[in-house]
């Protein structure tokens, strides 16, 4: 283990105490985090040594990793955070003893928990670096679970020959949604609404468009009463009638729990 002794080199110019430091340390420059502690500079007789601190500097990975172990502990959350990956993308899976307090109701308070590691693990970078936070498994039992759905639903769709709208998700989820039947010939999806109320849409192919049709000799239910035949005015007992939905088929509106469990039954527009 190196300490903060360890990590202190000294020679005549400080160019010189940091190339000392790099090898000792076998980094290269760009891993290492210098401080300069003291300029080296010439006396009378001989000279000031300069001093400069290196250390290793941390990954974007560790970074976070060190954070979220921070917030675990101040929120007391009883889990441990595990850097699975830290290349082009950086992985963090939690092991906790209470999975519903760290995932939430749908994926809500880890879709938090990696949006804060995404924060941190990009400071100081001109290029986005992706982080995805998981915790036993649940970000691969969501995805099947989506497609499983979204395959079931276009299926639905084409029977009846009807639109049918999902209910609200989150951008990375109706990327699932999307992708999963960006194949599918027989429909096409589309986002639709305002966040965080953005919803999907598959449309089949086969949708038929249903127009309302006037009752023959009917009342107008507009909210008008119509003027009777031979009479110049409403009677007084007359009254407003409520507008009835139309008889047509209508577009399916399909609202379910997309639960967390593990046992729970192209990109983004």
């Amino acid at each position: 283990m190196i300490t903060v002794e360890d990590s202190v080199f000294t020679a005549k110019t400080v160019e010189e105490a940091i190339e000392k430091a790099l090898v000792t340390l076998k980094i290269t420059r760009e891993q290492a985090q210098i401080k300069v502690l003291e300029e080296g500079k010439k006396k009378l007789f001989g000279y000031i040594p300069a001093k400069v601190e290196v250390t290793v500097k941390k990954s974007d990975g560790v970074r976070a990793v060190e954070f979220l172990d921070g917030l675990f502990e101040i929120l007391k959350i009883n889990g441990v955070c595990e850097l699975k990956s830290d290349d082009d993308k950086i992985e963090i899976e939690i092991q906790t003893t209470n999975s519903n307090t760290v995932i939430g109701r749908r994926g809500e308070v880890l879709d938090a928990i990696q949006c804060v590691a995404g924060a941190v693990a990009n400071i100081g970078r001109e290029d986005y670096k992706k982080v995805v936070v998981d915790c036993e498994n649940y970000r691969a039992q969501r995805e099947e679970t989506l497609i499983n759905l979204a395959n079931k639903l276009a299926k639905k769709a084409v029977e009846k020959a009807r639109k049918v709208t999902l209910e609200p998700m989150n951008p990375y989820e109706r990327r699932i949604i999307h992708s999963a039947l960006s194949e599918n010939t027989e429909v096409k999806t589309i986002s639709d609404g305002k966040e965080p109320n953005r919803y999907i849409v598959i449309i089949p192919n086969n949708a038929k468009s249903y127009e309302r049709r006037d009752r023959k000799g009917g009342r107008n239910f507009g909210g008008r009463g119509r003027e009777r035949k031979g009479f110049g005015e409403r009677r007084e007992g007359d009254f407003k009638r409520e507008a009835r939905p139309a008889r047509g088929k209508k577009e399916i509106h399909f609202g379910t729990f997309l639960g967390n469990s593990k046992n729970s039954d192209k990109t983004e527009e």
